[in-house]
């Protein structure tokens, strides 16, 4: 005697479907769109030098994103600005007073506001 599953009672009610109604399986996780790069609302980017052994660093705040969004976006930074940096907490710093070049960057990259001071 076969043991019968509950996916045989599937299949039954598969078979019963006319022809060329039957839809494919789908996984719900693959019908979602993909998920894009965030685009943060606003930035701000100031210069600083305190603490630092009187070299100057820029830092990027109030981008509002995640840890792994945020590692993105400072390797993406550094490779636009040819500068090294690294993530501090919720702020980006980057090495050297990058504050005019960054403002195009940031907007180029959808930040909509960007406050340097």
């Amino acid at each position: 005697m076969v043991k019968k599953g509950p996916w045989d009672a599937l299949e039954a009610l598969r078979s019963s479907l006319p022809p060329g109604e039957t839809r494919p399986a789908t996984n719900p996780s693959q019908s979602e769109a993909p998920a894009q790069d965030p685009k943060p609302a606003r930035a701000v980017v100031r210069m600083e030098r305190k603490g630092r052994g009187g070299k100057e660093v820029t830092v990027v705040e109030k981008l509002g994103l995640r840890d792994k969004e945020l590692e993105a976006w400072c390797r993406e930074l550094k490779q636009a600005l040819g500068c090294g940096g690294a993530v501090d907490g919720d702020a980006i710093v980057l090495q050297g007073d990058l504050r005019a070049r960054l403002a195009a960057v940031l907007t180029a990259k959808g930040v909509a506001k960007v406050s340097v001071g």
